[in-house]
């Protein structure tokens, strides 16, 4: 059964990721199915091509959807062809190299056509500066940006930026995990 891939003009709904790329196994394989784009599909651009960064860039790759990658590494590109045996570009993939701060950068990866932009290096203010350089400047509406600190997480979540915070699903894990929740 083929993944249905979202197109750019279909509403996503409260979702910040959309069904299709958040339930893909982990090593982005479709249980066998071909690997298909559409025209119409909905591009990514994602910031940071580190395990979270190049995990999703495939799983989104593998889903449909047309898939940037910036990263100021270039050896960063390497993960995103692990155990593929195909170049992340004969793939369908695009990867471009630059700091995400520099707004040529951004723009030379394609962020004045993104529908969707994560950002998800390792710096908290790298994240949440050119997640809102994409919201603000380039009028992306799917931005989501990843923050370490849980309170900064909160507070940015609650000035409009859609944010992921692992620091703070990891203490509810543990908190869960030893029954306090």
């Amino acid at each position: 059964m083929r993944a249905r891939v979202p197109t750019r003009h279909a509403t996503q709904g409260p979702d910040l990721v959309p069904a299709s790329v958040a339930n893909l196994p982990a090593d982005g394989s479709q249980g066998g199915a071909a690997r298909q784009r559409r025209d119409d599909a909905l591009f990514v651009l994602i910031v940071g091509a580190g395990r979270v960064g190049s995990a999703v860039a495939k799983r989104a790759l593998s889903a449909g959807y047309e898939v940037s990658v910036l990263d100021e590494d270039p050896l960063s590109h390497e993960r995103l062809e692990e155990g593929d045996g195909q170049t992340w570009e004969e793939l369908g993939g695009h990867f471009t190299v630059g700091t995400a701060l520099e707004v040529d950068a951004l723009i030379e990866a394609g962020v004045q056509r993104a529908d969707v932009f994560i950002a998800s290096t390792d710096g908290d203010n790298t994240n949440l500066t050119v997640a809102q350089i994409a919201q603000r400047r380039f009028g992306v509406q799917n931005v989501v940006c990843r923050v370490m600190d849980p309170a900064r997480a909160a507070w940015y979540q609650e000035q409009g930026l859609s944010t992921i915070s692992p620091t703070r699903h990891a203490i509810e894990m543990f908190a869960q995990a030893i029954g306090l929740e």
